[in-house]
């Protein structure tokens, strides 16, 4: 049995990719902040019993992720999926209204996150069959494509994470460990809101088909949902 690890699993992406991988019989360790109040996620484990282990995790607090790595120590993950991140309010992200409080904290869960969790379970990746790491980025992190301005603290995030995976991507080539960048699209979710163009379902069901092509010529590329180069 093929296994995935997804951080952000309470809602919106994380979930869906979830639901999909079990539909498809995968293992899945779903991490979340508050497994408690994840009321769908629970209702999804026990639709799928024995595929889906529920984990805390705060993708912020390194104690959270190294305890989860120490926990899954005797496994392999096939998959990590760095899903987790936060969109900040447009309150506190324009040119004269920066919340730098507000920027650091998106750099910790954005940025520093995906690489802390691939460094505490890069021997769980490494000792898998498909070697993959995947962080969902977004084509806002596009400085080529960045026509719009504005978004300054989301924007540098992910263009920082971007930097950050093309660099995990030449560093893990020695272990035969793809990694790439996916942008799932404007989705219909808390965070895309209801005026989005597709659906979580389109947006996991495209993503996963790019992560299923994968070859390891094409780590380090950053990729949309449907397959398209994004330009850096």
């Amino acid at each position: 049995m093929k296994t995935v690890l997804i951080t952000g699993t309470n809602r919106g992406i994380g979930l869906e990719f979830v639901h999909q991988f079990a539909v498809d019989g995968w293992r899945i360790f779903a991490c979340c902040r508050n497994p408690a109040g994840a009321d769908a996620l629970n209702r999804l484990a026990s639709q799928y019993p024995g595929q889906i282990d529920i984990h805390t995790l705060d993708v912020t607090q390194h104690q959270h992720i190294e305890q989860l790595a120490n926990t899954l120590s005797d496994e392999s993950i096939d998959l990590l999926i760095n899903n987790a991140g936060i969109y900040p309010s447009s309150h506190v992200d324009a040119f004269g209204e920066t919340d730098y409080a507000v920027w650091q904290r998106t750099f910790e869960a954005n940025t520093m996150a995906p690489l802390k969790i691939a460094e505490a379970l890069i021997r769980q990746v490494a000792n898998s069959r498909l070697k993959t790491i995947v962080t969902i980025t977004s084509k806002m992190g596009s400085i080529a494509d960045n026509r719009g301005g504005g978004s300054y603290i989301y924007r540098s995030s992910k263009a920082a994470v971007n930097s950050v995976m093309k660099s995990l991507s030449i560093d893990l080539s020695e272990k035969r460990i793809i990694a790439v960048l996916l942008h799932p699209g404007w989705v219909k979710t808390d965070m895309g809101g209801p005026d989005a163009l597709i659906t979580t379902a389109q947006s996991v069901a495209g993503m996963r088909q790019v992560i299923g092509n994968l070859k390891f010529s094409d780590s380090g590329k950053f990729y949309a949902f449907d397959g398209q180069i994004i330009p850096w």
